[in-house]
């Protein structure tokens, strides 16, 4: 027996598509095979819309360890440089190349951290030493 979160990701269908339409909380393999194998209106018509701009499952990896969790993406993760299990240290991870700031951003799928390396923004002032303001 499989999941509805399983099943979900087989079919690649947002896992309240599958509740709404009434898969069960748990499928044999035949069943899903036969749910594959003859489609209903309903999922031929999310198919039929995909506009393959946004996938529906993203699968995260943990850059130290290899662990991987399948998660329905946000529309406002930005593209990570690094992503890891909460348990791990910055300092297991290689260092930005120069010139880059790095950002953490928690709460990424059940238990990762989202890293993102890039540079810094252009939108506050810079200083030069001619403009102290010291008399």
């Amino acid at each position: 027996m499989i999941t509805r979160r399983e099943v979900a990701l087989r079919l690649d269908i947002p896992l309240e598509m599958a509740t709404r339409h009434g898969i069960p909380s748990r499928l044999s393999e035949a069943q899903l095979a036969r749910l594959e194998a003859e489609p209903p209106a309903w999922l031929l018509q999310s198919r039929a819309n995909r506009t393959g701009k946004k996938p529906v499952w993203v699968q995260l990896t943990c850059t130290i360890c290899g662990y991987t969790e399948a998660v329905r993406p946000k529309k406002w993760w930005p593209t990570f440089t690094y992503i890891t299990c909460s348990n791990h240290r910055a300092d297991e991870l290689p260092d930005p190349a120069d010139g880059l700031g790095r950002t953490e951003c928690d709460g990424i799928g059940s238990q990762f951290i989202g890293i993102t390396d890039e540079a810094p923004s252009r939108s506050e002032p810079t200083r030069d030493s001619s403009e102290s303001g010291d008399l």
